[in-house]
């Protein structure tokens, strides 16, 4: 029988459970409720509450962006408020039961976190009272931060957990493409300002001062509406600014603006070859769950064999063996080292067979054919006067 090395990092991937069963923490340990909260535990990693999780996060989506209606909203205030009581309800019983089950574990994750600060603005909103304590201005940009909630899907999916970490990751480098670009930015502010920001004969609209020179750098960068940039400078009678545009378009734009994106593309390509990797991994895993559990039934099966031949006496090892392949089925899983009895093999094998078969039908219809053709010659040759060995001669 094969036996497959214990792989724990599997395990975990496959069941993050596990993890928490193979090596409590000091906390858990102390606990005296231990099976109740693996139990949880289980729950929280079920399909069925994920699934319940994100219909309750899309139902929110759908319904803020419905709430936008303003009549829609007047008419049926009571709806809404029901329905937002509802699913603040469950986002605060996901919230505790997480915090039951690990404390201190639960504030180590990044997206826990977030929960967390989703679910107390969204507590400030109802204890602030209705919009008539505030002002409608400030009510109003507190009720569009609901729109926060829907960030929880991000949680419930690997690959945006994914590409979120890949986005922070990629902040850093991000970073330094930025301060060279504010840099150079600012060497072309101050340059503009001396150039074309006189106050009686040059652009004081777009060069007057360094917020308008900033702004005006920033739509060079994005190239949009430079041509009209350009058109103001030459009607102020500044002729020469094109080597001036130019230069900055060309750095600003087709150096760093474009090394921007490459950075981020290049990050995005880590993230969805990691993301790869880690699906690849999850099949694995399974894969490897499935063979686990086939090897634990036979080994089921053969200590139950063992037990019966300590309590029963056979008269030979035959005898023994006789009695173990009746209770054999043809749909029974076995795992073997053999190559020959492997899956590929047999598929080789059997696809071979058919060839072979496909051959020799073909070899026995070209037989058949060349039969009938001799028989046809037979029969012409009778037909005719002459004796066959005169025919043949001639």
């Amino acid at each position: 029988m094969l036996q497959y090395p214990q792989n724990k990092k599997l395990e975990r991937m496959l069941d993050p459970t596990q993890s928490c069963k193979c090596s409590p923490s000091p906390q858990e340990s102390r606990r005296k409720d231990t099976e109740f909260c693996a139990y949880l535990r289980r729950l929280l990693n079920s399909p069925v509450f994920t699934f319940l999780m994100i219909c309750s996060i899309s139902l929110n989506a759908i319904l803020l962006a419905v709430e936008t209606d303003y009549r829609l909203r007047l008419s049926s205030s009571t709806f809404f408020v029901l329905t937002d009581a509802l699913i603040l309800s469950i986002y605060t019983s996901e919230f505790l039961l997480k915090l039951y089950v690990d404390p201190i574990a639960y504030w180590k994750d990044g997206y826990n976190v977030l929960d967390a600060v989703i679910l107390l603005i969204a507590f400030i909103l109802y204890a602030s009272g209705s919009g008539a304590a505030l002002h409608f201005h400030s009510w109003e940009i507190a009720k569009g931060l609901q729109a926060l909630r829907i960030l929880k899907l991000i949680k419930y999916s690997n690959g945006m957990r994914i590409f979120t970490k890949a986005l922070g990751q990629m902040v850093k480098t991000v970073m330094y493409v930025l301060i060279l670009l504010f840099l150079l930015m600012f060497i072309f502010a101050i340059l503009g300002h001396d150039l074309y920001g006189d106050p009686e004969t040059g652009d004081t609209e777009n060069w007057g001062n360094m917020e308008a020179a900033f702004f005006t750098l920033f739509s060079l960068v994005t190239v949009d509406g430079w041509t009209d940039l350009q058109q103001k400078l030459e009607n102020h009678g500044f002729t020469n600014s094109h080597a001036f545009t130019i230069v900055f378009i060309l750095l600003g734009f087709f150096v760093f603006f474009n090394m921007f994106i490459g950075v981020v593309i290049i990050k995005m390509q880590d993230s969805t070859q990691k993301y790869e990797r880690e699906c690849k991994a999850v099949k694995k895993a399974a894969i490897w769950a499935k063979k686990q559990a086939i090897l634990k039934k036979q080994q089921e099966e053969v200590k139950k064999l063992t037990h019966q031949q300590k309590t029963i006496q056979y008269k030979a090892f035959s005898e023994l063996v006789d009695n173990f392949k009746k209770t054999l089925c043809h749909s029974d899983l076995i795992i073997v080292e053999d190559f020959c009895v492997s899956i590929p093999f047999i598929d080789l094998y059997l696809t071979a067979l058919d060839l072979q078969d496909d051959t020799v039908d073909r070899l026995q219809d070209l037989y058949c054919e060349i039969l009938g053709t001799l028989s046809m010659i037979l029969q012409d040759m009778k037909g005719k006067s002459l004796p066959l060995p005169e025919k043949i001669q001639k």
